[in-house]
């Protein structure tokens, strides 16, 4: 099962929690569940040297960003935002899906964010470098979204009248269509179907194309794919939006042409082999090619995994995992029912506590207070929790409050920095860039592989029901055919509030 979640895992009890990338859940022959993860490594993780040549990375790209609300962050919010810098590492490795302690969020850092939105939410974390942990490097990741003035495109003056065009046409791109065309829309709608129909036509001729489709239903479906309208468009504006001539060229003298895609050109055993294949290696499409399809190009293996993800077998196949247990929230165990060897015993006499002997402790709603132990957290100070953890070396007689324990748990140091934060620092601490990290003046990362990254561009709900509620006023299918034309979306937001107030108050008339 293929998955994208950032977790955290636990392999330790007094170590901070690992953050890994899910690529894969799988179940082992003793039924057991395995995550194959790619490895994110936090500053701590990796030696002074690397943490050097990170800190000259973080100092390019601050002063690129231009953020001046960073240079007066608390020396308390830049030593946190230390704790939120992450490496990618091109490293996998598969670890028990028991040891799966929650969920976060990972992201590339781009230019457009500041730093400190990291530290207003839970579980958030950023990364700008890949850390190679056989070679010992870092290199700059080169999946960065590049924004910014001197990415922007240099926007030529208009033509005057009677001006001629200096440019070298063939260079630039070529029109494939027009919205400004004769034809309306009914007319263009017509033709699609023609197109629809000559392409049916031309599967019942074709004998490959009927043992793939063997009925007229499958036929039509296949008919009506993207391919086909693609094909429809591109004839309207090589004729010169002629209707006459468009459907001729749809039909030539050798017979009605046939678009087919990569979904209809594969057999049925080619698409159980990959389906195979996919199980064994994932989206490594190389492998695939090499060891399951190598009479398929690697482009045409590419775009049918695409399109088989919009199919129903994809979604069964993904129902079926989904039934067997393979879901991530199964396996999310935010506490072990083993002790923790780090938790301190609260069962102590009064005479040890330090400054709030006998004093109750709050805790979580619904918990007992106790007393506090010993000396105060060594991240906080605080002298009450309602529960201790050693943390540090045991001559130390180190201790953390709950709260700072957690903090430590998630993002691998302390809230303030102390004599013990855990933490390998560049060799010069007070010499701090604006988001707490040493000053670098020289040098620059190499370019690695460009991760994968996700983007997910979400609508509010009001956005989701003006597309039902005015319809007749945004017209989608006319404005995709003419993507020049502005949308006012100030007076389609302003109907679909005048058209949600009519339909409630009918609604309520309609109760009452």
């Amino acid at each position: 099962m293929l998955l994208a979640y950032y977790v955290y895992f636990e392999n330790s009890s007094s170590n901070p929690l690992l953050i890994r990338r899910i690529e894969e859940l799988n179940k082992t022959a003793n039924g057991n569940v395995e995550a194959k993860v790619v490895c994110f490594y936090r500053r701590r993780d990796i030696s002074s040297t690397l943490i050097a040549l990170a800190d000259k990375h973080a100092r390019e790209l601050e002063e690129e960003m231009e953020n001046p609300e960073m240079a007066d962050l608390p020396e308390k919010q830049k030593h946190q935002l230390r704790h939120r810098e992450l490496f990618l590492s091109r490293q996998l490795e598969s670890l028990p899906a028991t040891h799966i302690r929650g969920k976060c969020c990972v992201t590339l850092l781009n230019e457009t964010e500041a730093l400190k939105s990291y530290l207003d939410r839970e579980d958030a974390f950023f990364y700008s470098l890949v850390y190679d942990p056989q070679q010992k490097t870092l290199l700059a990741d080169k999946g960065e979204i590049r924004v910014g003035n001197k990415y922007q495109a240099d926007i030529t003056d208009l033509l005057k009248e009677d001006e001629e065009d200096g440019r070298d046409l063939e260079k630039l791109e070529e029109k494939i269509w027009d919205p400004n065309s004769s034809l309306t829309e009914k007319q263009i709608d017509q033709f699609l179907v023609v197109a629809r129909s000559v392409g049916t036509f031309a599967r019942a001729l074709d004998c490959s194309s009927s043992v793939r489709q063997p009925s007229l239903h499958m036929s039509a479906a296949a008919a009506s794919r993207d391919i086909t309208l693609f094909h429809a468009m591109d004839t309207l504006h090589a004729t010169g939006y002629d209707m006459t001539r468009a459907i001729a060229a749809l039909v030539p003298q050798g017979g009605p042409v046939l678009c087919r895609d990569e979904m209809e050109e594969w057999s049925a055993s080619e698409a159980n082999l990959f389906e195979e294949a996919l199980e064994k290696y994932g989206k490594d499409f190389t492998d695939i090619q090499q060891d399951f399809l190598p009479w398929k190009s690697l482009t045409s293996i590419i775009e049918y995994y695409y399109m088989w993800k919009t199919t129903d077998r994809y979604v069964q196949q993904l129902a079926c995992l989904i039934s067997a247990g393979l879901t991530l929230p199964l396996f999310v165990c935010p506490s072990s029912n083993k002790p923790n060897p780090n938790q301190l015993s609260n069962n102590v006499k009064p005479a040890l506590v330090n400054g709030a002997a006998g004093a109750g402790v709050p805790g979580p709603p619904g918990s007992v207070p106790t007393p506090g132990l010993g000396r105060a957290c060594e991240s906080c100070y605080t002298s009450s929790s309602y529960q201790w953890y050693s943390w540090g070396p045991p001559n130390m007689q180190c201790r953390l409050c709950a709260s700072c324990w957690t903090y430590w748990k998630k993002y691998g140091g302390l809230k303030m920095p102390t004599r013990l934060d855990g933490e390998r620092p560049g060799p010069n601490r007070n010499n701090m860039s604006p988001h707490g990290l040493p000053l670098r003046h020289s040098g620059s990362p190499k370019f690695a592989v460009k991760t994968r990254q996700a983007f997910y561009l979400q609508t509010t709900g009001l956005t989701r029901m003006a597309r039902r509620l005015c319809h007749d006023i945004i017209r989608p299918r006319y404005l995709a055919r003419h993507p020049y034309l502005p949308v006012n979306t100030a007076a389609i937001k302003a109907e679909c509030k005048d058209r949600i107030s009519h339909l409630f108050t009918s609604l309520f008339n309609l109760i009452s």
